[in-house]
Formats: C-alpha cells, sequence, structure tokens
C-alpha cells in the first residue's frame, strides 16, 4: 500500500495561507474529487492544519523516489503526488508556486510516522492536546459517507487509531494540563467524583471563559449557570455547549443569568470560573461566607482567571473553597509542559515501532492478497487447459495424448514463475534466502 499526505500546519505556513487552504463546507466536494486520482483520501483541517492523506495508485512506477523534507520542495514525487500538489492549487484557487514552498509532502514509512504523531498529538502547537485525534476520526467518517475510504486504506486509519490510543496510555504525553482550559478540567476530576451532579457557574462569556467552558462541559457536567451582562454573547455559548452535549448524547440544563444577579445564584455553583474583565471584585469574602453556610460548606473550586482579579484573594481562606488564579495555573501548565517535553522523547520511540509494526501487518495483508490474485490465476488457467482437453477428448483424441499434453503444460506453468523467481533471488537475495525459497519448493513435491 502507498500512503502520501501533502498539507501545511503552523510550523510551515503562515495563518494567511493556512486560512487559503483550510476546508469547510467544501471539504465534500473534495473528497469527491479525489476519489478520481487517488484509492482513498482524508482531508483534515483544523485552524493549525489542513492535511491531504491518500492511498496512491498500486500502478505507480516503481522508479519514483520518495525524498521530501519540510519546507523543502521534493525533488522526486511520483506522479500520483504530482497530480495531487496541482489540484490542490487549483481547487482552492491559488497559483502552485505560491503554495509549493510550504507544502510538506510525505511518502510511504515518512507519511505513515507523520500521520501517528499528529494522532497522538506530537505534531500539535499544544503538546499532546487531545482534540487532534478526534478531529481525524471526524475526517476519516466523512470521508467513509462519501465511499472514498477503499478496505485497505479504511483498515490503515483504524490502525493509527489503535496506535495513537497506545501512545497516549503507555507515555505521559497527553497526562498533564498544558492549557488553562484543560488544567481546569483536569482540577475539576481531581476535587470532584461525579461531573454529572456538578453544577458549573461562568462569570463572563469572554473566549477565556469560553475555553474553559467547552473542556469543563466536556466531562459531563450536569449543569451549567452563564452569568453575564450581554444575553447575546451568553445565548451563543450556550449554544456551543447544547451542541457539544448532543454530539456527545448527554443532557445538560443551561440556565442564563443577569451579571447583577450573580449574588442570588453563587451558593449553587460547585465549580466557578471566572473571567469579567471588570476593574474591581465580583465575587468578595461576604458572598462566599454567605454561600458556604447554604451549601452546608460543601467544597467550592474557583477559579479566577481575570487580571485584575474577579476572586477577593481572602477567599482562598475558607476550608471549604478551592481558589486558583491564573499564576497558580500558570505555573501549573510551565511544570506540565516540561514533563509532556521529557515524555515527547519516550512517545517518539514508541511511535516509530508502532510504525514498524504497522508496516508489518501491511505487508501481512498485501501477501494475503497476491496469494488470493496468485490462485484465481491458477485456477483460471487450470481450468483453461481442462476445458480444452476435455474438447480434445470430445473430438475423439487419444485420453493418453490428452492427459500427457494436459500433465505437461500444467507443470511448465506451475514450474515457470518459481523457476524465475530462485534465478532472480540467487542474484540478488542472501544465499539463506534462496536455500529457503528452493527448499520451500522442493518441500511442496515430496509429499
Amino acid at each position: 500500500m502507498r500512503l502520501a499526505v501533502i498539507g501545511v500546519n503552523h510550523k510551515t505556513a503562515p495563518v494567511e495561507l493556512r486560512e487559503k487552504l483550510s476546508f469547510g463546507v467544501d471539504l465534500p466536494h473534495a473528497i469527491d474529487e479525489l476519489k478520481a486520482l487517488t484509492d482513498g483520501s482524508v482531508i483534515v483541517s483544523t485552524c493549525n492544519r489542513s492535511e491531504i492523506y491518500v492511498k496512491l495508485p498500486d500502478d505507480l512506477d516503481g522508479s519514483d523516489v520518495a525524498t521530501n523534507s519540510t519546507r523543502i520542495q521534493p525533488v522526486g514525487l511520483s506522479e500520483s503526488v504530482q497530480k495531487i500538489r496541482a489540484w490542490l492549487a487549483d481547487f482552492k484557487g491559488l497559483a502552485l508556486d505560491e503554495i509549493a514552498p510550504f507544502l510538506y509532502i510525505y511518502e510511504d514509512d515518512r507519511a505513515l510516522n507523520h500521520w501517528l504523531r499528529v494522532a497522538a498529538g506530537l505534531d500539535s502547537m499544544i503538546l499532546g492536546e487531545p482534540q487532534i485525534l478526534g478531529q481525524i476520526r471526524q475526517a476519516v467518517a466523512i470521508s467513509r459517507e462519501r465511499g472514498a475510504m477503499g478496505c485497505g486504506f479504511d483498515w490503515l486509519t483504524q490502525q493509527v487509531f489503535a496506535a495513537a490510543r497506545v501512545v497516549r496510555r503507555d507515555t505521559k504525553v497527553g497526562a498533564q494540563a498544558v492549557t488553562l482550559g484543560f488544567a481546569t478540567a483536569k482540577l475539576v476530576t481531581q476535587i470532584f467524583e461525579d461531573p454529572y451532579r456538578l453544577t458549573f457557574m461562568l462569570v463572563a462569556a469572554g473566549e477565556m471563559n469560553r475555553l474553559v467552558a467547552h473542556n469543563v462541559a466536556a466531562l459531563g457536567v450536569g449543569r451549567i449557570i452563564i452569568a453575564n451582562r450581554s444575553r447575546e454573547r451568553a445565548e451563543s455559548l450556550a449554544a456551543e455547549l447544547t451542541d457539544m452535549s448532543k454530539n456527545a448524547n448527554r443532557v445538560v440544563q443551561i440556565e442564563l443569568v443577569p451579571l447583577e444577579e450573580l449574588d442570588g445564584y453563587l451558593s449553587q455553583a460547585d465549580v466557578v470560573s471566572s473571567c469579567s474583565g471588570s476593574m474591581n471584585a465580583l465575587i468578595t469574602c461576604d458572598m462566599v461566607k454567605s454561600a458556604l453556610k447554604m451549601r452546608r460548606h460543601r467544597p467550592i473550586l474557583m477559579v479566577d482567571l481575570a487580571v485584575p482579579r474577579d476572586v477577593e484573594p481572602s477567599v482562598g481562606d475558607f476550608d471549604d473553597v478551592y481558589l486558583y488564579s491564573v499564576d497558580d495555573l500558570q505555573h501549573v501548565i510551565a511544570g506540565n509542559l516540561e514533563e509532556r517535553k521529557q515524555a515527547a522523547v519516550e512517545a517518539e520511540l514508541l511511535v516509530s515501532q508502532l510504525v514498524l509494526d504497522i508496516e508489518h501487518q501491511m505487508q501481512v495483508q498485501t501477501a494475503r492478497t497476491q496469494i488470493i490474485n496468485y490462485r484465481q490465476a491458477a485456477e483460471i488457467h487450470k481450468n483453461r487447459l481442462l476445458a480444452t482437453a476435455l474438447y480434445r477428448l470430445s473430438q475423439g483424441d487419444s485420453a493418453a495424448e490428452v492427459m500427457t499434453e494436459f500433465a505437461r503444460v500444467l507443470t511448465q506453468t506451475l514450474t515457470h514463475a518459481p523457476s524465475k523467481l530462485i534465478r532472480h533471488t540467487a542474484q540478488t537475495a542472501q544465499p539463506e534466502v534462496l536455500d529457503m525459497i528452493t527448499n520451500t519448493l522442493n518441500h511442496a513435491y515430496r509429499k
């Protein structure tokens, strides 16, 4: 199986070009067009990358050279890859010369290695981030819906998914939180046991809190309260979180409240994330003290991402309050990122081994297909010879002569290809390989 990847990412192309090469509503149409150029294709398009993974046609010229390097335009591209590269420029209405210096192109084992690194989060802007694997799954699902996944290519994508899970399971590359949203969600799981029973309050619906909301909501919290000055922005965020819940087959209750009514709802919140941009504290010691009394001292996790701070620092002195400022989380993230970098070394070694394992399985798959094709060809040839023999018998030819000729031609056919293989092996392979082949063939006729 010949695999190739053509793409750009945050390392190789500026955001302006990544925007031009991104796929959105045009992705299904792109997959349909690629079916004419490939034996299978998947397009992964995110804010940080646009990549086309393809199974190249099996009838490629064996002289094609797959030497490629990031940001250096490959010289020995296969004809199929050149066509796909030209198609990409044409599909996006760009000149090939404009995008070529920013494209990376990998073939065969390098393409497989790249795909697995991407799926495991090793090639992401945030090392080890888990979202990319879900994005690849979604891309594969679209290709499958469009009939662009041949049996072999579909099998390969499943191997990539399985290998990525092994990397994340057996290394710590994704174990520690390295974003504010992820760090907040991690704190929730460390303090509380059952996310579904929690009420999560967002104080302000700006971009930072939106990212936190996505991470915490993904845990499966049962209720979300959004306190915001602008109801329109709160409604927009509520719609996003509702869609997330539906896609995950979960039910979430979302309430929108005016920011000035924050005090009345604080006692209902188990987790609070605040990032308002207000010049004065929105959550005071008196408010928290009153809320704790109503909660009968059930704990509250408060994450204050605002500068100036939304939560009075002395709130952290309460026994039942876990208060984290943006600086607290940044210190945690810095240490965790260093741990991820160290774990990435181990992960890269594991990826290399897993690529070899998948390539070995691909060889077994290829051999199985080739054996089936070989036996089918032999069966067709046998039937052709048998039909000739039966016809001669029907015409009154001597049975002995017919059977002798049938045996002679069949034996000649059976021995021709192995004889060529033995001569070729003698010229190109190690002596032990030649011995193995000849012993195997000779043993077949000793039974």
